[in-house]
């Protein structure tokens, strides 16, 4: 047996890091929990990686990642000499391929923690405009009969219907079904002889089932997997020359990295988001300064946050004169986006107001979303002192906790009674306490 090489490319890395041994163990351990597979290294095992030991291939994604984040760029597999998972190197690189593997280990119930362990990564390649747009050799001709607009008309439809299932009950029940969808019927109609136009408007709402489908993993809280959907989508995108839903997933990814707390890749990917999106309309406008505020908030840039809110703001007030709506931004979507700028700028009581006037301006069939944030404004009126107004708007969110299915949803109840406990000997405390005892799970109890 041959004696082991050195890693002197991983002993760069960590050396550029200025990490100790003890740090990086301590950061790739960090990386592992977020992936449900709690790890326990210490240095003598980085001591062990450096001398030329190759660590499993799931532990070497979780020092890829660690490095990744330290330095803020992109770290391979081969810049750390570690090598590439035989999985990777073999994937297909066709998109509709893709699509198809992804959504059907989405369907099956037994992938389901395999695909709830992938890997957020701030390292993740996001292909940009130039890169995807056209790539229409991506989708190639097969044996499916030729489609036309009534396929593209019932692929939209179904979307819609999906989205509408979200709103109202949670992502957890109509993901599964948005992905046999892609699997069952999308996919053929991508391969399907058809016109040029009708070609381009598959891909496009393809794309928007895609992105869908992502943002309703990011509801669960399997950031890994949709961040796979998302950047399908954007490949989907490019290749309809789709700048909308391209724009829009580069959005939902900065919403998914600010909501984790990765406030650069979220101004990165915001700021992308504005830059690739071609003469918007004030309320497209709105919907990514919306996002763009948020994330410089969250870096601590209170004057960039500040103007893209105003601005937000300003192009919320010209679109509300229009009378076509896009998607659901709205005002109490923006109002969402001002508490949540307040809040990252230090002023708790600004962002209750805020939220406060976002639930009161939204519309009913948002049921998912009110559950949450109202979740959410509750724990701000806590922390701001207010317990008595705090439990009256836990109840409120619990009034729809037993019709939603959403991790998300899971987490807000999650909270509501690690902040309760403190707090029991108080009459109205205790009674919301009792009540969300007979509605939660009771994992979420303990």
């Amino acid at each position: 047996m041959g004696k082991r090489e050195p890693n002197t490319a991983l002993g760069r890395l960590l050396a550029e890091s200025r990490w100790t041994h003890r740090q990086f163990a301590r950061a790739v351990n960090r990386v592992g929990t977020e992936t449900g597979t709690p790890l326990r290294y210490d240095e003598s095992a980085v001591s062990h990686w450096l001398g030329g030991t190759v660590p499993r291939s799931a532990v070497r994604a979780c020092i890829l990642e660690a490095l990744s984040r330290r330095l803020g760029r992109p770290v391979t597999h081969a810049e750390a000499s570690l090598r590439v998972p035989r999985s990777h190197s073999t994937a297909s690189t066709d998109t509709v391929e893709g699509m198809i593997d992804l959504g059907r280990q989405d369907m099956d119930p037994s992938r389901r923690n395999v695909l709830g362990a992938g890997l957020f990564s701030v390292a993740l390649t996001i292909p940009g405009w130039q890169d995807v747009i056209g790539r229409a050799e991506a989708v190639q001709s097969g044996r499916t009969a030729r489609i036309g607009m009534n396929e593209v008309d019932m692929v939209v439809a179904m979307t819609e219907r999906v989205s509408d299932l979200d709103d109202q009950f949670g992502g957890r029940h109509a993901r599964p079904m948005a992905a046999s969808f892609m699997v069952n019927t999308v996919a053929s109609y991508l391969r399907a002889d058809a016109s040029e136009e009708v070609r381009q408007a598959m891909l496009s709402a393809a794309s928007d089932l895609l992105y869908l489908t992502g943002y309703m993993a990011v509801d669960e809280g399997l950031h890994g997997l949709a961040q796979r959907y998302y950047v399908n989508a954007l490949q989907l995108a490019g290749a309809a020359e789709d700048h909308l839903t391209y724009c829009t997933t580069l959005r939902g990814m900065s919403v998914q990295a600010v909501d984790l707390g990765y406030g650069a890749k979220a101004v990165e990917l915001a700021n992308a988001a504005a830059a690739a999106s071609p003469k918007a309309g004030p309320r497209m406008l709105a919907f990514l300064l919306g996002q763009q505020a948020h994330a410089a908030a969250q870096t601590g840039d209170r004057t960039s946050a500040l103007r893209y809110m105003r601005e937000a703001e300003a192009a919320m007030d010209r679109a509300e004169s229009r009378a076509r709506v896009f998607g659901s931004y709205d005002p109490a979507a923006l109002n969402y986006h001002i508490s949540q700028v307040r809040y990252e700028l230090g002023d708790t009581r600004g962002a209750v107001e805020a939220m406060q006037q976002a639930d009161r301006l939204r519309p009913g069939v948002y049921r998912r979303t009110r559950m949450h944030q109202r979740g959410t404004l509750a724990e701000r009126q806590f922390e701001i002192g207010h317990l008595e107004a705090a439990c009256a708007t836990w109840h409120q969110a619990l009034d729809d906790y037993p019709m939603v299915q959403s991790g998300r949803a899971d987490e807000r109840v999650k909270t509501m009674f690690s902040l309760l406990r403190p707090h029991l000997k108080n009459a109205t405390a205790r009674d919301l306490y009792d009540r969300a005892r007979t509605i939660a799970r009771p994992s979420l109890v303990s």
